[in-house]
């Protein structure tokens, strides 16, 4: 079993065996991994590597494409989100997700904010649901630029301020994790500088799992990195380590752009 985090840290998610398939293509052999709580956990590999198919594991958004199956477990505090009885619905819920193009509702700021906490029953309207939408934009760092325009629509934003929307979105919900794919490979320079300091803060209160091909924004944000390889994972270690003593002769080929 590979860990991501130090000795003495909690573990908050554990894959055990996992395979996936699309159809009759494996795209994920026997990945075995720990992550640890209030980390940021990066999954690096080329394109069609896996990574971003196991990331949608853990919030079971791959039950949405047609055709696949799982086996093996995917344990999150101590249960299998898996199991028979575990809605999927709640799991997505717990596991914020942000993708890799900005995807604000076609809704006004507030409402894009707002949305999901009141669909879910977590606050009523009026000043409960004020105060959540003014601590998540906070949280996103984007209060300041948005507290006098609520109203207006979140697709006016720049991408930048798109992304920490929908930051601020999946904050909304109060999870324990979230996960972000590729998150800033749609950005200006600058958007990614801003975006990457809001990851560092968040990972305070939150777990957060990145898959990033950006070999430098991983070194500079994850505390444990991860390498995907045709849908094996062949290692995990703090990042400093992995990229400066690479275990795996394949790992050290990518990160040294010898190929990916």
């Amino acid at each position: 079993m590979k860990s991501s985090g130090r000795e003495g840290d909690t573990i908050k998610i554990i894959s055990e065996n996992l395979d996936f398939y699309y159809g009759d293509h494996q795209a994920l052999k026997n990945i075995n991994l720990q992550m640890a709580n209030n980390r940021i956990t990066a999954l690096i590999g080329p394109s069609g590597c896996g990574n971003s198919t196991f990331l949608r594991c853990l919030n079971r958004m791959n039950d949405l494409i047609d055709h696949t199956r799982v086996s093996g477990r995917i344990v999150i505090e101590g249960k299998n989100i898996y199991d028979s009885d575990v809605d999927e619905v709640a799991v997505r819920k717990r596991i914020g997700m942000v993708f890799q193009q900005p995807n604000p509702f076609p809704k006004s700021i507030y409402e894009n904010v707002a949305y999901a906490p009141l669909k879910h029953g977590l606050v009523k309207k009026g000043t409960e649901c004020d105060a959540l939408v003014e601590e998540a934009l906070q949280a996103a760092g984007l209060w300041a630029e948005v507290k006098d325009k609520l109203s207006q629509p979140g697709t006016g934003l720049s991408g930048g301020q798109q992304q920490r929307l929908c930051i601020a979105r999946a904050i909304a919900i109060r999870p324990d994790v979230i996960l972000m794919d590729e998150p800033t490979s749609a950005l200006d320079p600058i958007s990614t500088g801003v975006i990457e300091q809001l990851m560092l803060s968040l990972k305070q209160r939150y777990t957060i799992v990145i898959v990033t091909h950006n070999m430098q924004q991983a070194r500079r944000i994850a505390d444990d990195t991860a390498h995907f390889h045709l849908g094996e994972l062949l290692e995990c270690q703090a990042t400093e380590q992995l990229f400066n003593d690479p275990q795996n002769t394949i790992t050290r080929d990518y990160i040294s752009g010898r190929f990916g």
